[in-house]
């Protein structure tokens, strides 16, 4: 039986017996809630208790998030797919029939150019989408704060959601495209979504950092457009990460979206199996951002409600 249970059958006892029974109830339940609450914090799976626990509402917010996104719109949904198409079309014409742009003596084709290109920027798309909406999340979703019971923590997981179904949809614009032109699509497909799983953690850990400080530095919004920008010139997506003087490539390292661009780039286009042991890292440091940043999200969403 629950602790709340048995302390409903003390209803029946005297006043002393019944006070003493509800007092030490009442210790127990509360060593319980903060057992659960440390055990919360410093267990290495907790970000994702709330992936598992609220599922149905994560994808319940992230289906309003991309529907709001084109209501009102003639085509609506279908822009999710004219976007990627326009774009892929923009790249064709500027980088290959205007600047004839190569990648590399590989990949020499003026479309394979463009597909590589393609293949960079959706990463990029797929993390800017989350780090430029995470900062104003918190705020933008004041009544969950404020007047109801809500997992707060859940609206990192909608974020990268919906952002997954533009990734998705842009992926297989680009998977369409090469098959159509007949440059065909590697079986290194399959491990594309690996690719992802370990670009996921670090992405929704980024959320739950940026909309926590978002709440009290209301100037991150505007500063993220310039951050997200910087890092895609700063990753091997519009040039080969060989154009960088060896000296110097391992500082490209550095940037959280090199190593995902290179191993989609390899997955989606070359036909090449990516460094599993660069990946496997990248994964567990990964999951160690996540982490810390969930516990960064969980000790200061108590001061929300007071800054709002």
């Amino acid at each position: 039986m629950s602790l709340i249970g048995r302390w409903s059958e003390a209803i029946g006892t005297n006043h002393e017996e019944k006070s003493e029974i509800q007092s030490t109830y009442a210790i127990r339940w509360t060593r319980s809630i903060m057992t659960q609450s440390l055990y919360r914090l410093v267990n290495p799976a907790s970000p994702y208790l709330a992936l598992r626990r609220n599922f149905a509402l994560i994808v319940q917010v992230a289906r309003r998030d991309i529907i709001s996104r084109y209501r009102g719109s003639f085509a609506g949904l279908m822009w999710s797919f004219f976007n990627p198409l326009l774009m892929l079309a923009i790249y064709a014409f500027v980088f290959g029939y205007v600047f004839k742009a190569r990648w590399s003596a590989s990949v020499s084709g003026h479309f394979d150019f463009v597909i590589m290109l393609f293949a960079g920027l959706n990463i990029n798309q797929f993390f800017s989408e989350c780090a430029n909406k995470a900062p104003s999340l918190i705020i933008q979703n004041a009544n969950f704060v404020k007047k109801i019971v809500f997992p707060l923590e859940s609206l990192s997981w909608s974020t990268v959601g919906a952002a997954l179904f533009h990734l998705l949809v842009s992926t297989s614009v680009l998977l369409a495209i090469s098959m159509l032109s007949g440059h065909g699509i590697p079986w290194t497909v399959v491990l594309f979504p690996v690719v992802i799983l370990c670009f996921i953690p670090f992405v929704a850990g980024a959320v739950w950092l940026l909309a926590s400080l978002g709440v009290f530095l209301r100037d991150l919004q505007q500063a993220m457009a310039i951050v997200t920008t910087a890092l895609m010139f700063l990753a091997p997506i519009l040039y080969p990460i060989t154009n960088i003087p060896e000296q110097f490539r391992g500082l490209m390292y550095i940037n959280p979206l090199t190593e995902i661009a290179i191993a989609s780039q390899q997955t989606l286009v070359t036909g090449e199996v990516p460094n599993w042991g660069h990946l496997g890292s990248y994964a567990v440091l990964s999951g160690l951002f996540s982490w810390v940043s969930f516990i960064w999200f969980e000790r200061t969403r108590k001061g929300f409600a007071d800054v709002i």
